[in-house]
């Protein structure tokens, strides 16, 4: 099936490793000029910017100036932004539970997971607006999955889905449309790297990084394929969201975890 993404302007932030890198690259493959923007953008992009074109740009896109960076050199590379995919995120274990967490740890969550995005999308807005382009937002389950382990990370993922659903509403009447994933667990470093999750579960319970993975999943609840999902996966969907395949789906939040959530 073709897309229709040959050539369209795509801003992907957090795009130097897991969904992000599989995302940039899956629009690079598909003939997307890509802007890809990460702190520290590494060799992965760096490939992509020799085979395909794709623009890595450095900067901290947890401030305004970081952003506004990435979506200038958009604008000045390419003269307008058709996409923007919004992944910057964070998660930290919380394993002292509520009171361990303090205001700073709570404000440094909402910062990356939530105002990271709205900046972004504020920043990209009005050349989407121009192009009647599409933004695509990387949340996660834990958005309606609510879980104590991870509960700044769980609320910020709540308040993330919500401003994409009531920002949906105010731009779709103007061309733009607006849309969420929500992954469960992801075969990417923040879970089954090297100081992820697992690790540091691991650490805790004094067990193996496999075993501790396994008991974290199936203490919220198992997964009904028996597996985490792919980077490529989401990628996919991240795709097909920003297609005009996908022309009037808006405000809609996407789910993909295995089964994992069991409720309608």
């Amino acid at each position: 099936m073709d897309l229709h993404l040959t050539d369209k302007v795509v801003v992907v932030t957090g795009a130097s490793r897991g969904i992000g890198l599989a995302i940039a690259r899956a629009f690079a493959h598909e003939g997307a000029r890509v802007i890809a923007g990460a702190r520290r953008p590494g060799p992965e992009l760096d490939a992509l910017h020799a085979s395909h074109g794709l623009v890595p740009v450095a900067g901290d896109l947890s401030r305004t100036e970081g952003v506004d960076a990435l979506v200038a050199t958009a604008l000045d590379r390419f003269g307008r932004i058709d996409v923007l995919v919004n992944n910057v995120g964070q998660v930290v274990p919380r394993l002292g539970g509520f009171l361990s967490v303090t205001d700073e740890e709570w404000l440094t969550t909402l910062n990356i997971n939530l105002l990271s995005a709205v900046r972004a999308t504020r920043a990209a807005l009005p050349a989407l607006l121009e192009t009647g382009g599409t933004i695509v937002t990387i949340s996660s389950v834990n958005a309606f999955l609510p879980d104590p382990g991870v509960i700044d990370y769980t609320a910020s993922k709540a308040a993330l889905t919500n401003f994409s659903k009531a920002l949906s509403k105010e731009v779709a009447a103007k061309g733009v449309r607006v849309n969420t994933i929500a992954p469960g667990p992801v075969t990417t470093d923040i879970w089954v790297g090297e100081g992820g999750i697992g690790d540091t579960l691991a650490n805790a319970l004094g067990v193996d990084r496999d075993t501790a993975v396994q008991q974290a999943v199936e203490g919220i609840g198992g997964i009904a394929t028996g597996r985490f999902t792919r980077p490529d996966e989401v990628a996919d969907l991240a795709l097909m969201l920003a297609s005009d395949r996908s022309g009037n789906i808006t405000g809609a939040d996407f789910t993909i975890d295995g089964g994992l959530v069991k409720t309608l």
